[in-house]
């Protein structure tokens, strides 16, 4: 008779996206998007960079015809909540019925949190703490499609990451339908991207798949995504380096992406890495991708003692199975040419306890692989990576 406490068990909750398209045009998807959508009023929230510097808008737009109802591209990094009022507010005037975006996760995220915000008739930016986790709101209605330029991969969850400029802090803003109904992973889309934003956001990604195969909240469908696109990530992302026109290189990095948010998606917690960053990136203004860079290797040398099983998994899986993960990875972000410690940002140790106390704030900080009970021993994490 097998012992029921023998079998592992466990949860995969499935989202309300609909599809991902993939190595498509983002213009011929997006206007077949809207019209199967039956969209007639489409928004767009824009990288500034791409609508001024290229005609990629420009080629959206045009494909879309007078579907097309508005433009909003002046979104900041870490998407501010006053920002987010401000797009929410031309997208009202302007009876949107379909929000698509086109950039990094700052512009993704605020679109969802527009999502929120256009369906509770938010027209200020402390109306927002209405929307707050546990408070009880309706459920949006205009839905978003993405094009992602970036691959820090929000697009693939129903999570917004907002930061509340009165206090700097980055809240998490959450509803299963502010996911977006539908991807587009178009790789020439991302080669007006900055060298150091993609890579810096593809190990953004590479983060995702590592903290959520570490977790000892994992799952077999959630790791095999992780390893999978950590493969594709680790080969990819050199590539692009060496040849920033290779376009199927650029493809990979996306699909690597788009699998390291399995995990996450299925319902598996991040660890200290992502926690500390959420507080790098609000308080100091660090980009997303830095955050990764910096404190991913720190905080997998902390945990090592709660999982070195799984560690020594991820060094396998970048090719060295025989080495320390924490090492492998160190390697490997210094080789793509990104910061590796806290003082190369400018943050010095003055700043570890606010930074400390904050992250402990956070959703992931109570949920790292190794325990974390107080402040003391996110800096201990923030000591390693200074």
């Amino acid at each position: 008779m097998v012992q029921s406490d023998m079998v592992r068990s466990g949860r995969v909750a499935f989202g309300k996206m609909e599809q991902v398209l993939f190595g498509v045009s983002a213009a011929d998807a997006v206007a077949a998007e809207a019209r199967r959508l039956g969209a007639t009023r489409v928004f767009l929230m824009v990288s500034g960079t791409l609508n001024r510097e290229t005609r990629e808008i420009e080629t959206v737009r045009a494909a879309l015809g007078n579907l097309c109802a508005g433009v909003f591209d002046r979104m900041p990094a870490h998407s501010p909540r006053q920002a987010v009022v401000a797009a929410t507010n031309q997208a009202r005037d302007a009876g949107a019925d379909l929000i698509v975006t086109i950039g990094g996760g700052s512009i993704t995220d605020a679109a969802k949190a527009v999502q929120l915000c256009l369906a509770n008739d938010i027209r200020t930016a402390e109306a927002m703490d209405n929307l707050r986790p546990g408070k009880s709101f309706a459920a949006p209605t205009v839905p978003q499609i993405a094009v992602p330029t970036t691959l820090s991969a929000g697009e693939f969850s129903a999570l917004a990451g907002i930061t509340d400029e009165r206090t700097r802090v980055k809240e998490l803003f959450a509803h299963p339908s502010i996911v977006p109904r539908t991807v587009v992973l178009d790789p020439a889309m991302t080669v007006h991207t900055p060298a150091w934003l993609f890579l810096s956001t593809g190990i953004r990604a590479v983060d995702h798949c590592v903290e959520g195969f570490c977790s000892l909240e994992a799952n077999p469908f959630a790791d095999a995504q992780a390893i999978r696109g950590l493969t594709l990530l680790t080969r990819g992302l050199p590539a692009v380096q060496a040849n920033p026109s290779d376009l199927q290189a650029r493809l990979d990095c996306q699909i690597g992406s788009w699998l390291s948010m399995g995990p996450l998606a299925s319902g598996v917690p991040m660890g200290a890495s992502h926690g500390i960053g959420y507080v790098l990136g609000a308080v100091h203004d660090i980009p997303h991708g830095h955050t990764s860079c910096i404190m991913l290797p720190a905080a997998m040398r902390w945990n090592k003692v709660a999982n070195a099983d799984r560690q020594a998994e991820i060094a396998a899986a970048m090719g060295y199975p025989d080495r320390d993960a924490g090492d492998v990875l160190d390697r490997f972000i210094r080789a793509l040419g990104m910061p590796r410690s806290l003082s190369e940002v400018g943050v010095g140790a003055e700043a570890f306890d606010r930074i400390a106390t904050q992250a402990m704030g956070t959703p992931w900080i109570p949920r790292n692989p190794r325990p974390i009970p107080s402040p003391a021993e996110v800096r201990e994490i923030l000591e390693l990576a200074a």
